[in-house]
């Protein structure tokens, strides 16, 4: 990573567990629209405090809920095998992947990659509120919220980026798996969690700025997938990129108060 890419050395323990945790699946989804100075992603800012990356601006994201892989979610887009060879898992648990980030993208900013039919997508989410809020908690699955409201999953909209796993220094660990949507029309997305202080859209190089003169902080895999989003300048070119997926397991170097991180 960039010289300028260092994490607080107290974010990493002085000495490594004897056995490495097993990481937890887990997804995020680099939400973008384009904007007067190009393509723009939304970041969230985690709560201090917080057990993992507490501080940090982060996409949205989380942990795969075992409910996630119900096989009675209504589909559109490419199906669980074909996100299966790109993760290199089995259908099941690509159903999973999708499904989470479908999930927590609505959970956590109120954007809903879903609609009435295989080729629409809901324009306004405001209605379903409650329901979302019943995601949060886990009183309701995501098979059931697009049951009842008669919705039909939209995997088409989302792309495959990357999958990071979190380095075997860490004492939480989580295998992450990238991946992209656009805003749909008439969407929007607001920031309404918990887990965030605040919200805003951003250009990736904005971003990286903030996080280089210390407004901002950014995990590595954040600040490498801006800097690639930003690269290509535009939803449309981001969309269409071609990605191999592969994962990618940083490593720690600590050299006095700070840590650097080393890509392989």
């Amino acid at each position: 990573m960039p010289d300028d890419m260092t994490l607080p050395g107290n974010l990493v323990p002085t000495r490594p567990a004897a056995q490495p945790a097993q990481p937890r699946d887990a997804v995020t989804v680099v939400l973008l629209r384009d904007g007067s100075e190009g393509v723009e992603a939304f970041l969230l800012r985690r709560v201090k405090g917080m057990a993992f990356a507490g501080g940090m601006s982060v996409f949205p994201g989380g942990g795969v809920d075992p409910r996630d892989a119900d096989t009675s979610v209504a589909w559109a887009g490419p199906p669980p095998e074909w996100w299966g060879s790109v993760f290199g898992v089995d259908p099941s648990t690509a159903r999973a992947f999708v499904c989470a980030a479908v999930r927590e993208m609505f959970e956590e900013s109120g954007v809903l990659l879903a609609g009435p039919d295989p080729a629409s997508v809901v324009a306004d989410t405001s209605a379903y509120s409650a329901a979302r809020q019943k995601l949060v908690d886990r009183e309701l699955s995501l098979a059931q919220f697009l049951a009842s409201e008669g919705l039909v999953l939209r995997a088409d909209l989302l792309r495959p980026w990357a999958n990071w796993v979190t380095p075997v220094e860490e004492p939480r660990r989580y295998d992450t798996r990238f991946f992209v949507a656009a805003l749909p029309s008439g969407q929007r997305a607001d920031g309404e969690t918990t887990e965030a202080s605040d919200a805003s859209w951003q250009t990736p190089a904005s971003a990286v700025q903030d996080a280089a003169e210390g407004r901002r902080m950014l995990m590595p895999p954040t600040w490498r997938t801006l800097d690639e989003v930003g690269a290509l300048g535009s939803v449309e070119k981001v969309m269409a990129a071609e990605r191999s997926v592969e994962k990618i397991i940083p490593k720690l170097i600590r050299e006095g108060d700070v840590v650097r991180v080393v890509l392989p």
